[in-house]
């Protein structure tokens, strides 16, 4: 076992799996991979039991019965890392828009310069996102805007989903009590994190959305985000053993 681990929620991701989760292994880091798949019946599953028959004791597979959200997804794998001896644990997504060579950036970002979260940000300088349509650039700079004014966080890119955290983190948040499932559960994560007073990094990447395969993404992922953001202030200030 490894220092560091990469979870890979996926969900009908055979273009992508095979590649990414190689790719991933082949880093001098030795990241291992953990991959939460929502039952796909494309074949994914089956691609990824052959990788944990290639690469024992490197890649792993948990398979849920169905599909049942990003932040699910990830809150069991965080409790999977948190049973074994990880002391870092990164969030990634299958498809390639996050590039696999900003894995040892973010490790080495938080293993040496000491941050608690650090977060693959494609807004810290300037817009770096490739292939987007421009509504959906405009929609998630803004919402991160949004995010900064009314939690308070000083974070360009709240919405990001390429995230290493130092186990500390995750063992000292109430993974049972995050709420969202969408992206407001990467603001949950984030904004927890922050009040608790980690050391919280924005390093800056370059965003390429997916090439093949198909965008999960929809309007009620966004409008979730929207109104969970305020619902995650006024617990703050009013429901404190949330956090």
């Amino acid at each position: 076992m490894h220092d560091a681990l990469v979870i890979i929620p996926t969900y009908n991701e055979i273009e992508n799996i095979t590649n990414i989760v190689e790719k991933v292994i082949s880093y001098p880091d030795n990241f291992d991979v953990l991959v939460i798949d929502d039952n796909s019946p494309d074949g994914t599953p089956e691609a990824v039991e052959a990788l944990v028959e290639k690469y024992p004791q490197r890649v792993f597979l948990e398979k849920r019965a169905g599909k049942l959200g990003l932040g699910t997804a990830y809150i069991h794998g965080f409790k999977w890392a948190l049973a074994r001896d990880y002391g870092y644990i990164i969030e990634m997504d299958a498809d390639f828009s996050h590039n696999p060579d900003d894995l040892t950036r973010l490790y080495h970002n938080s293993k040496d310069k000491g941050f608690d979260v650090t977060i693959g940000s494609r807004y810290i300088s300037g817009v770096n996102v490739v292939n987007w349509p421009m509504g959906r650039v405009l929609m998630s700079y803004f919402a991160s805007a949004y995010v900064r004014m009314i939690t308070g966080m000083d974070l360009r890119d709240a919405t990001a989903g390429f995230v290493c955290y130092r186990r500390r983190v995750l063992e000292s948040i109430k993974l049972d009590n995050i709420e969202f499932k969408g992206y407001a559960f990467q603001i949950e994560m984030k904004f927890k994190a922050h009040k608790k007073g980690f050391k919280i990094s924005e390093i800056p990447i370059i965003f390429i959305n997916r090439q093949l395969g198909t965008s999960k993404m929809n309007s009620s992922i966004f409008g979730e985000a929207m109104f969970g953001v305020v619902k995650l202030k006024l617990d703050s200030v009013f429901h404190k053993k949330h956090f």
